[in-house]
Order: C-alpha cells, then structure tokens, then sequence
C-alpha cells in the first residue's frame, strides 16, 4: 500500500450489545449475546459456517433487525435505526460495486447521496485513491479491475465517508492466497492509521490471528472465547476452540486421574496430575517433543505419514487409539523409523472437562511465563 496520508482519521465508537438475539422462525441463530467491542481497536469474529457470525454483523449494520435486546454504538441505541442512521460502513464479500460507475464514482457515491459538494468530494475520493493505490485507476469501470483492485475500491467506498465503525464481512474470501495475504498487511496497516473501530467476520483463523486485537469466537451463536490472539492460542477456554485455532490444530486425548496420574485408554500414564475423573488432554503439535534419550517417561507411537513443509515436518503418529500430530521444526531430526518416542511437557499441556469441553485451569500448576 502507498504511505497514508494521515487526514483522515476518524473517532472510533465503541460497540456494546446486551442480551442480543435473532431467529428465523422456529430456528434460534443467536439465543443470547453481551458482548462490547471497544473504540479503536480491530475484532475479529470467528467461527466455523453457521454459528451466527455474518447475521451478528448484519444486526449491527441495520440490514438485519434484532429479535430483542439492545444495540449502542458511541453512546447512541441504534437498533431500531436505519443502516445510514448508524454511522458504519460495511464491506462485503462480492464487493457490491455500480458495474456501470468508474471507480471515482463508486467511491464517491455516498459522499454525493450525502450532499457533499463536488469540489470536497473529489478532494477526498481522490486521497483515499492514493492511500489505496487506486490513483491511476479511477477512471475505470469494475469489470476492467482485478479482485483485489475491486476489493479496494469497496474498501475505499467505505473508508472515504470517515465512518466511526468498519464492518468487513469475510471481505477476502474471493481472493487468492497470495493476495489475501497482502491485502492483510494492507489492511492492518489501513486501521493502524484511521483509527475505526473494526469488525471483521471470517472463518479463517489464519486472517483472524494476524489482524486482530481481540478475537471473538462463537459457537452456534454463543461465546466460546472473547479475548488476544496469543491468550486464545496459548491458553484455549475449550476443547472447541483448542481445536478451531492451530494448523495442525491442538491434539485432544481422552485421560483418566486417578489422584496422582493421567492415563491414557490403554492405561499408559502420560502426565502427573492431583484430579481424579475422565479428562481431555491437549498439547500444541509443537509442544510434543520426540524424546531421542530413552526415557522411561516417554510414550511409543506409530509413525503413519510424515509431511515435509520446508520449514518443518508434521507427523502423524498413532497413540492409544488417537492421532497425534507432531511439528518438527526445519534442522531438526526428523525420525525416518515406524516407531518413535514421544514425551508431554508438562508446562505445555491443557486439561478439558471431557463432559463440558470447557478448560480447567491450574491443573497443572501456574502457566510458564509466554502463556500467560
């Protein structure tokens, strides 16, 4: 992205939703939602199709109506108000561009159905076009665009009113992967300079982890865990979320404590632990460290099938019925043999509730300091 000229910067307003819900009929998509996203930062709302992500941006823009509860952006209740009442600007998947407008005039669409005169809004499409990288391309219509090009101008669309609430629904999914990045660190970049408050629904971890200030992940509408990305990796409030956040995700498998250990189904001791009762026990594929010593703690595996990424290696390794992923970071040795070793750091691992799925935290003792 071109540097950013930094006049426009906007007030951010926070966003607070108490006891929101929403249903179609006799489905119920959100049964209840408190939650605030605070002024200026980026959110993110993540979470697998259908779990009520793209409907909560909707009730917030005004295209979607509540089924109860309250809605405040600023210090304004704004559910009951019209989509241009509300001060956002939403920008979506397919892009939503006038085919048969040039690039300065779907920028400047609002700004002209706004009133604004025609000497302020040329003014101000013409700075959010270089902010964009879009100077030489105004002139021209949607379809003489690329994706990415077009996924601009809907962003300078939205950006050029100076809105005090971005809202961008799963806005690079049309892109290719190379472009998604790029459009990521553009993006970053673009709210790290205008200041708005920013909601942005995705499915992809990998968008949510590196554009957000918090993450918000739902669940069949509900909250599973609202806080930093590194929080949410490091220390997952579910086994739901342990799961969704990681590539490979966190390995889960079911324990029993009998007061002083953890044992695997085919009674194996695997971990130190005072609880008693059914477990779920997860451990990041890049905690899981394959033991080279022979020590009588480690746990032999079966090796499966071994992917080579460049930059490290995954294996998949069978474990008392379970499969377990192991990372091996480039350099290191990466066993060629069936069989191997396996040891379970204890300051890495997590324990679930094997009924609920939610964590138990201190299980293990206080986190090490880069968890926290």
């Amino acid at each position: 992205m071109n540097a950013i000229n930094p006049a426009i910067h906007v007030a951010a307003a926070s966003i607070r939703l108490g006891g929101v819900t929403k249903s179609y009929g006799r489905l119920t998509v959100i049964p209840r939602l408190d939650v605030e996203f605070r002024a200026g930062e980026f959110t993110v709302v993540l979470g697998p199709s259908g779990c009520g992500k793209s409907t909560l941006m909707q009730m917030i823009a005004g295209l979607e109506r509540v089924g109860g509860g309250r809605i405040v952006i600023g210090e304004r209740e704004v559910q009951d108000l019209e989509p241009k009442e509300r001060g956002c600007a939403m920008v979506f998947q397919n892009y939503a561009l006038y085919p048969h407008m040039t690039v300065f005039d779907n920028i400047a669409y609002s700004l002209r159905i706004a009133g604004v005169t025609k000497g302020e809004r040329r003014t101000r499409v013409e700075l959010v076009a270089r902010m964009l990288g879009l100077t030489d391309y105004l002139g021209r219509k949607p379809s003489q665009l690329s994706g990415g090009q077009r996924q601009r101008v809907a962003i300078g669309r939205a950006i050029v009113r100076e809105p005090a609430v971005l809202l961008f629904d799963e806005p690079l999914s049309n892109l290719d992967a190379q472009l998604r990045h790029d459009t990521r660190v553009e993006l970053a970049e673009l709210h790290r300079r205008i200041g708005a408050t920013t909601v942005f629904v995705t499915h992809d971890q990998v968008e949510a982890m590196t554009l957000a200030d918090r993450i918000l992940i739902l669940n069949k509408g509900e909250i599973e865990q609202y806080d930093t990305p590194k929080a949410i990796y490091h220390n997952p409030a579910s086994v739901f979320v342990a799961k969704f956040i990681g590539s490979p995700p966190m390995n889960i498998l079911a324990v029993s404590g009998d007061g002083s250990v953890l044992r695997l189904s085919d009674g194996r001791a695997i971990a130190k632990c005072g609880l008693k009762g059914d477990f779920q026990l997860g451990i990041r594929p890049e905690d899981v460290a394959v033991d080279h010593t022979g020590a009588a703690s480690a746990l032999k595996a079966h090796v499966r099938y071994r992917e080579d990424l460049g930059s490290h290696s995954i294996l998949a390794a069978d474990l008392a019925g379970a499969t377990v992923r192991i990372i091996t970071p480039f350099g290191s040795e990466a066993p060629e043999r069936s069989e191997l070793l396996l040891s379970f750091p204890l300051q890495r691992l997590h324990l679930f509730d094997a009924m609920t799925g939610k964590a138990i935290p201190g299980a293990f003792g206080a986190a090490t300091k880069d968890q926290k």
